[in-house]
Order: C-alpha cells, then structure tokens, then sequence
C-alpha cells in the first residue's frame, strides 16, 4: 500500500484511470448513438464494453511487465483474442431473429467494435481510437442514408 502513494505510482494510476475514462467516453458515443434510436444495446452497454476491454488491456501490460523475462515469454494477442470472443459473445445475444428476419447486427457489431475501442484506450492509442470512433459514426448515421 505505501507504494501506491509514491509519486510515479500515483502517476501510472492516474493514466491508468484516464485511459479507462477515455474508453467510457468513446465507446459511451457510439452507445449514445444506438441508444438514440432505441437498439436493444445503449449507453451503458457500450461504455461497460468499453471499459472493460480497456481494463483487460492495461491488466495484459502489467502482467506481460511484471513477468516478462528468460523464463517467461507474455503473448499479448492471447488477450486481444480474449477480449474478441467475449464481446463477440456479447454482440451475438442482441442479435435476434423473429418472422424470417434478423435484427440486431447492427448493434451487435457496434458492441465488438466498443470491445476494440476499449483495448485502443487501453493502449494509449487515443486518436486511433477517435478515429475508430468517428469512422462507427459515419457508418451508422450517414451510410444508413443510402441504405
């Protein structure tokens, strides 16, 4: 406990902290826009989705960190496909079909995409992440015009 409040300590935590708020925020944008045209996912499931795959990437760095070594070789794509097939199991339950037709894959991919926003916030790759998050935006609002 007394390490946490060093200075570097309280510095990592405080990027830590900001890391998964960016997630919330990015990921809670694109949530904002399905919940706004009251898909099944929302709000809070984007931004859980989001902060989620943010906290199992920031855990990734501090394990592969504190282990990496002669002896131990860390693998960190083993987590992003963690953090893949969970959201993707997420994404699978909004996606219903009823009378012959499917709903939901819209919002569905919008949860996985949340899920790989999260692990770019989780990485430090804000604009990256932004980037994603204006792209997710575009095709939601301006390429469903021309559906």
């Amino acid at each position: 406990m007394e390490q946490f409040f060093e200075a570097d300590a309280f510095w990592t935590a405080a990027e830590q902290a900001g890391r998964l708020i960016m997630a919330a925020l990015f990921a809670g944008v694109i949530g904002f826009e399905r919940e706004s045209k009251d898909h099944p996912a929302g709000l809070r499931t984007h931004m859980l989705v989001g902060i989620g795959a943010c906290l199992f990437t920031l855990l990734m760095t501090l394990l592969i960190g504190r282990f990496e070594g002669d002896d131990v070789r860390a693998d960190p794509v083993r987590v992003v496909e963690a953090i893949t097939s969970g959201v993707a199991f997420l994404a699978a339950g909004v996606i219903i079909q009823a009378r012959g037709r499917v709903h939901g894959l819209t919002t569905g991919a919008s949860l996985w995409l949340a899920g790989a926003i999260g692990l770019g916030a989780g990485l430090g790759e804000y604009l990256l992440s932004f980037i994603a998050v204006v792209l997710t935006l575009v095709v939601l609002r301006v390429i469903k015009a021309f559906e």
